[in-house]
C-alpha cells in the first residue's frame, strides 16, 4: 500500500497512516495484507519472509505502532463494532467537503455507548478551528490522531475540546479542531 501513495516519503507514511484510520473508523471488516502492519514495500511474496527488518526504521515502525493502537481502540469502543452492520451504527457528519478534502462521521454502539467522531483530512494542509456538528454536549478527548509523533507524523493534535450549543451539520452541538495535515482523529465524549 505505502507504494500507491502519492508524494515524497512523509506523504505516503501519512496518507497510508490518514486511510487506515479511516478505514478503521468506517463501517466494515478490516482488511490488511501481510506486511501492511508495518508497510512493508513491496507485495506480500509467499516464497519470501516479510522484511521485518524495516521495522528498524522509526517510520516504519511508527506504523506498526498505529495499527496496534487501532486494533486497541477498536476493540475498546463499542461505537466502532457493535452495529457494524446496521444503517443506524453511522451517520454523515459531513461527507461532502470536497474544498478542503475532510469527511467526517458518526459511529454508534448499542443504546449507552458512547459514540465516536472520526474526522479524516486527507490534504497535506493543516486545518485549524475546523468547525463539525457532534451529538453531545460537554467536553470531547481525541482518543487517537494518526498524525502523533510516535506515528512518525507532526504531532498537530487537539487537547480537551468543549463542545458549543451552536448546532451545525445537522447536529445540536458543535466542535473546533484542529485537523493535522493528511490525518485522522478519533474523538470520544468524556
Amino acid at each position: 500500500m505505502l507504494g500507491k501513495m502519492p508524494g515524497d516519503r512523509w506523504q505516503k507514511f501519512a496518507n497510508l497512516r490518514a486511510y487506515y484510520g479511516f478505514m478503521w473508523g468506517h463501517p466494515g471488516k478490516k482488511l490488511l495484507f501481510m506486511g501492511g502492519e508495518f508497510a512493508q514495500g513491496r507485495e506480500w511474496n509467499h516464497d519470501q519472509s516479510l522484511d521485518w527488518h524495516l521495522l528498524d526504521d522509526p517510520m516504519h515502525e511508527g506504523m506498526r505502532r498505529l495499527v496496534r493502537d487501532l486494533n486497541a481502540m477498536y476493540r475498546a469502543e463499542p461505537g466502532l463494532h457493535q452495529r457494524d452492520c446496521e444503517p443506524e451504527g453511522f451517520a454523515w457528519i459531513e461527507g461532502g467537503d470536497a474544498d478542503n478534502n475532510v469527511f467526517s462521521f458518526i459511529r454508534y454502539g448499542n443504546d449507552g455507548a458512547k459514540p465516536v467522531v472520526v474526522v479524516a483530512n486527507m490534504a497535506p494542509v493543516l486545518r485549524e478551528t475546523y468547525r463539525i456538528g457532534v451529538p453531545w454536549a460537554g467536553t470531547w478527548s481525541e482518543r487517537l490522531n494518526t498524525d502523533r509523533a510516535e506515528y512518525g507524523g507532526s504531532g498537530a493534535a487537539n487537547g480537551p475540546l468543549s463542545a458549543s450549543d451552536e448546532g451545525m451539520h445537522g447536529q445540536p452541538h458543535s466542535l473546533s479542531l484542529t485537523l493535522p495535515p493528511l490525518g485522522t482523529v478519533f474523538l470520544t465524549p468524556d
